[in-house]
């Protein structure tokens, strides 16, 4: 008995139906460096280099994780693609660059044209929200490697940056502040782990008294972007260094941009931990320093200025609504 591709897991009609249902959502982020509409072999952009001596382009790549798992288990996708774009976002933002573009990739046991719809929607208000353009990407549909409910994503972005204002760390020395962000919650990572011992105790459809909302609702909590208050700090004062934290902690990501011979003091009792972080401990009795190595402990950003800087770093950070905390310093 003859069979075709479709018997072996794969349809090209459901890969037809999820590009016509994504493309308007790439579409409305394209701007005027766009050159090509979605489904070519290749994405064009051209760069509007007006006011760059030295232009130099940045990239990164990265994924959600298991927080997958929580979109899945929760049949909600329209955040999780917000989760990705703003983290690769961050990625190339602590460097000083701003974003042009960003492609992503997505894999599925067996392809839902609604559920990819929905994910690529969050892709496009992320690009929105941070001013780049979602010009192409891969769907692939993967039986045998992904259960039938079961997918998995990865972004690259693409930003710009003046060579001479690359943010690398090298200018940072002893004595220099530590100036942290909140996060979200856990953003993007340690899910493995908060899965882990959150699961065996929780549904997560329970409420607790720790969090204001549903145990799913907390983990899905969207990966903030930091984009628009790192462009404000650094073109007001000089910001030696900046830090993106995900997987590694604030040590761990920090550690990162310091310059041979440095190391990071952190206060701890500086802030309040956020409850998610609480529940997870709790829930698993984890220790103070796994805790911190796994997760970001409700600081999601670490700016490293100058003991002279830092006054005006604090004023500018309340101006725009945040709450930024001084962690610890540079020795």
């Amino acid at each position: 008995m003859a069979i075709n591709y479709e018997d072996a897991g794969v349809s090209i009609k459901a890969g037809d139906e999820t590009v016509d249902k994504i493309k308007n959502f790439a579409k409305s982020t394209f701007n005027k460096s766009v050159l090509a509409d979605i489904g070519l072999f290749g994405g064009f952009f051209q760069p509007d280099l007006a006011g760059y001596t030295e232009p130099v382009l940045v990239s990164s790549v990265d994924g959600v994780g298991t927080k997958l798992k929580i979109a899945i288990q929760m049949n909600k996708h329209d955040t999780i693609g917000q989760d990705l774009v703003n983290h690769c976002v961050n990625d190339i933002a602590v460097c000083g660059a701003e974003p042009l573009f960003f492609l992503d990739y997505m894999a599925f046991g067996k392809l839902d044209p609604d559920v990819a719809s929905e994910i690529i929607k969050g892709f496009s208000i992320a690009c929105k929200e941070n001013g780049c353009a979602l010009i192409g990407g891969e769907t692939a549909e993967m039986p045998g490697v992904y259960e039938q409910h079961d997918y998995d994503l990865s972004g690259t972005i693409v930003g710009i940056v003046e060579k001479s204002k690359i943010i690398k760390g090298e200018k940072i020395t002893s004595g220099d502040i530590l100036v942290g962000i909140p996060s979200s919650g856990l953003h993007t990572n340690g899910y493995s782990l908060a899965r882990k011992v959150i699961l065996e105790k929780y549904n997560l459809s329970d409420k607790v008294n720790l969090l204001n909302k549903t145990i799913g609702d907390e983990l899905l909590s969207i990966h903030r972007s930091y984009l628009k208050l790192i462009k404000a700090i650094k073109n007001k004062i000089e910001v030696k260094g900046i830090s993106h934290i995900t997987g590694g902690g604030i040590i761990g990501n920090t550690k990162r941009i310091l310059p041979e011979g440095l190391k990071l003091i952190i206060d701890w009792n500086k802030w309040e931990v956020q409850s998610i972080f609480k529940l997870i401990q709790e829930a698993g009795d984890i220790n103070d320093n796994e805790m911190r190595t796994v997760f970001n402990m409700g600081i999601g950003l670490v700016f490293v200025v100058s003991k002279n800087d830092l006054e005006n770093t604090i004023k500018l950070c309340t101006d725009l609504k945040e709450n930024p905390v001084v962690i610890g310093q540079v020795e």
